[in-house]
């Protein structure tokens, strides 16, 4: 398995406890989301490189950077439709393009000037943003918020035709470490090292409401 990993009781040590954070694998190049599909999706995509065959290019597409929160949605791989989970390598400058692009899926008065502007901000943007509660290995709501993004029209042409670096079907790997969150067994779960994402576009950081790593 190409992502970097590490026990969960040390990295999560170091993570914020509470506030919207992006938690995220990432290098100066690359930044790290996942996705979970069923097995016709999922496995052409790993095995060709690229989404293709049953993936929809019509249909908005969600990614998430934290793998703990993709863990909670799909069920660690178990629930019907997201048994295959997907580790996509994103170039890291087309993560900060979806980032400035993000807008916000409800009316939050703090960022737009008005209702009216913010179905405006909906109407022109490719890129929904999402902050939700985010969870433990377990499944229980933590202080933390956690970043989701969905992708639709051009930003989703552009994710599947020229952002994605690598795909990697990491299935075998959720499912191993699946027993030992469910069970409690904390000091034995691995997941892939995360750290707090930097935003160094202040304006972007500002309009994301992060409270961890703004510029």
């Amino acid at each position: 398995m190409l992502l970097n990993t590490e026990p969960f009781v040390v990295q999560s040590e170091r993570w914020p406890k509470s506030g919207r954070v992006i938690l995220a694998q990432s290098d100066s190049e690359s930044v790290v989301v996942y996705q979970a599909y069923r097995p016709s999706i999922g496995h052409f995509a790993a095995k060709h490189g690229y989404f293709g065959g049953d993936f929809s290019m019509s249909r908005m597409t969600w990614i998430k950077p934290n793998f703990l929160w993709m863990m909670y949605r799909s069920g660690w791989g178990t629930k019907e439709g997201q048994e295959v989970t997907l580790a996509i390598r994103l170039a890291r400058n087309a993560f900060d393009e979806i980032l400035r692009q993000a807008v916000h899926s409800t009316f939050n008065r703090q960022v737009y000037s008005s209702h009216e502007g913010w179905k405006q901000a909906v109407a022109n943007s490719n890129v929904r943003l999402q902050w939700d509660p985010d969870h433990g290995p377990s499944g229980a709501p933590l202080e933390r918020r956690a970043i989701q993004l969905g992708l639709r029209g051009p930003v989703v042409e552009k994710y599947v035709r020229d952002w994605v670096l690598d795909i990697e079907d990491i299935s075998e790997f959720v499912e191993q470490q699946r027993h030992a969150a469910t069970a409690g067994k904390l000091d034995q779960l691995v997941t892939p090292s995360e750290a707090t994402y930097a935003v160094t576009d202040s304006a972007v950081a500002g309009r994301l409401e992060l409270d961890h790593g703004g510029g």
